[in-house]
């Protein structure tokens, strides 16, 4: 049989502990009031895909365990470091104050193409998601190291939060893996 798909027996996946003992990406997410569960659950499989360091839920954005993240999380909630911070402003302070880069992503002023911007060795980087429809906090952009844009083409404003941080996820990771050679 030609390209027979796979079992998920056959895919060769670390379990929960051995993903919290595994060597993590040097990144970070920051959710900054994000509404929907499913995205926050889709979130956490994303994290979980390429083995993300932390996740920081802030303000209203809710947290496990609840079904509706559990939902689209599928088990990751287990696996992916996460901590609740009511202010996105202090985490950012507090990951820019032990040397970690922070970018916002969001569609700014001076803002970064993500295919143009350029990761360096030994640095840890924190990525901040906004709310659905008003984005990230500008108190939070205006502190950010960066501010990262995802280029698109079409007639639309803004992609869903989830294919966001799918996106930039992916750009950052094979960045830094490709680094790291």
């Amino acid at each position: 049989m030609k390209n027979r798909k796979l079992k998920n027996s056959e895919l060769d996946r670390i379990n929960p502990e051995e993903y919290k003992a595994s060597e993590k990406t040097p990144l970070i997410i920051i959710l900054d009031n994000i509404r929907s569960l499913n995205n926050i659950g889709s979130v956490f499989r994303t994290a979980d895909a390429f083995l993300v360091k932390k996740i920081y839920l802030c303000g209203i954005t809710a947290k496990p365990p609840h079904k509706d993240i559990q939902k689209t999380a599928l088990g990751a909630t287990e696996s992916v470091n996460w901590e609740y911070a009511e202010n996105t402003l202090d985490v950012v302070s507090k990951l820019k104050g032990e040397g970690i880069f922070v970018a916002s992503i969001e569609q700014a002023e001076l803002a970064v193409n993500l295919n143009d911007f350029s990761v360096q060795n030994n640095l840890t980087y924190a990525v901040v998601f906004g709310n659905e429809v008003k984005g990230v906090q500008q108190k939070v952009v205006s502190a950010s190291d960066a501010v990262i844009e995802i280029p698109q083409f079409g007639t639309k404003h803004s992609l869903n939060i989830s294919v966001s941080v799918g996106v930039v996820v992916w750009d950052l990771f094979t960045k830094l893996k490709n680094n790291s050679l």
